[in-house]
């Protein structure tokens, strides 16, 4: 199945391939390398979706998302109220159900447990990620029969929460979260708040092998990449359920997905990454993205561009540089990569969502007039948001 579709990719890229070589040609006495020319190009990427600027209760915000699959399986959303901002990605693989799922269910479990508890912490977080896996595995069981596939169906999550002038940041996956502070001579600096559960690293190679000393096949290197099991890079997920119960293995039908022997216990996890941070006078955003952007900037890369450019757009344009380089990889334009269909486009990048959260620390003592809404990214609704269930807890 992949090998007929990179056939048909390759079949439809050769001739986008000769297009590309012929524009740059024609075209190079009259371009530099400098990418604003395509951010202010006149030909629109119909597969972008943006809000170039938004209130949040600590700023403003920009948000933007570009579809590569068939059906898109980055979700998100962004919610604000005058004490606090949510942000998630979620990351599908294999179908969107797991991402769709997320989006819907965990920023609820979160207010819930807000609520509860009064307050909001990274054992608030931390019992949200445990009860969107419970609530997903149990619509896997429940769906199994008729729908095995859905056993394969996982997402990585990417949640941002300040509250209280404090910044928390719950990770499964390889979605990273950086922050951009000043430093002293003015120049910008850029902070992983992330670590990347994927089987890239060194590290979490050595995780997965201390987990399981009694399997030698944990982690496979498989066309040059580290895969778990052979089959997935990143170790920690929602979803995933033929990885984590012996119930979903799939059977030999399902070559890709399907395991020689039942596991012995779970392969992949659900249990995020967590980290809390007071924010600084010198802390002046954050860039919360799907693994598509890191595959083609840096992090300084990304910081540098947030830090030099107007706040208006900012994801488009953070997204844009990264479609550049996408293109310019294949040896072609990004303008003529615009017109490479979704599905075929996976071929050249991943979907991509980022947001970027400003932050105006002005604003840290004053409650901001800014309304509980609820932004869905890509399907554009937008509604009123649930963090009006904590109206009283400030």
């Amino acid at each position: 199945m992949l090998s007929w579709l990179a056939r048909m990719a390759w079949a439809c890229w050769k001739p986008v391939r000769r297009y590309a070589r012929m524009s740059k040609d024609n075209n190079s006495s009259n371009r530099t390398s400098n990418d604003d020319d395509d951010f202010d190009s006149s030909l629109a990427d119909s597969l972008i979706w943006c809000r170039d600027l938004h209130k949040h209760s600590l700023g403003e915000y920009s948000f933007a998302i570009v579809q590569a699959n068939e059906v898109i399986e980055d979700q998100s959303q962004v919610e604000t109220a005058p004490n606090a901002t949510f942000v998630g990605v979620y990351d599908g693989h294999g179908g969107p159900d797991a991402s769709r799922y997320i989006c819907d269910h965990l920023f609820l479990h979160l207010v819930r447990h807000a609520r509860e508890n009064g307050t909001i912490s990274e054992d608030e977080l931390r019992s949200a990620f445990s009860a969107t896996e419970e609530g997903f595995l149990t619509l896997v069981r429940r769906s199994w029969g008729i729908k095995p596939l859905i056993a394969a169906i996982g997402s990585c999550c990417l949640v941002g929460v300040i509250w209280r002038g404090t910044l928390y940041v719950a990770n499964l996956g390889d979605s990273r979260a950086v922050i951009g502070s000043v430093g002293r001579n003015n120049e910008i600096i850029a902070e992983q708040l992330t670590r990347d559960h994927n089987a890239s690293m060194e590290e979490v190679r050595q995780e997965l092998k201390s987990r399981h000393p009694d399997d030698s096949h944990i982690v496979v290197m498989k066309h040059g990449v580290w895969r778990i099991k052979g089959i997935i890079q990143v170790s920690r997920s929602i979803g995933d359920a033929y990885l984590k119960r012996p119930e979903f293995c799939l059977d030999p039908s399902f070559p890709k997905f399907h395991l020689p022997e039942p596991i012995r216990r779970p392969v992949l996890t659900a249990e995020p990454s967590i980290c809390a941070r007071v924010l600084q006078p010198n802390d002046k955003f954050i860039i919360f993205a799907s693994d598509g952007l890191w595959e083609h900037m840096t992090n300084q890369e990304a910081a540098e561009i947030v830090h030099n450019n107007p706040r208006q757009g900012i994801a488009r344009r953070l997204l844009k540089s990264a479609l550049n380089v996408a293109a310019r990889k294949r040896e072609m334009r990004y303008d003529d990569l615009k017109k490479v269909e979704k599905g075929i486009r996976r071929f050249f990048h991943d979907d991509i969502t980022v947001v970027v959260i400003f932050i105006d620390h002005e604003l840290l003592s004053k409650t901001q007039s800014v309304p509980e809404i609820s932004v869905r990214g890509f399907m554009d609704t937008v509604g009123p948001s649930n963090f009006s269930l904590l109206q009283g807890m400030t």
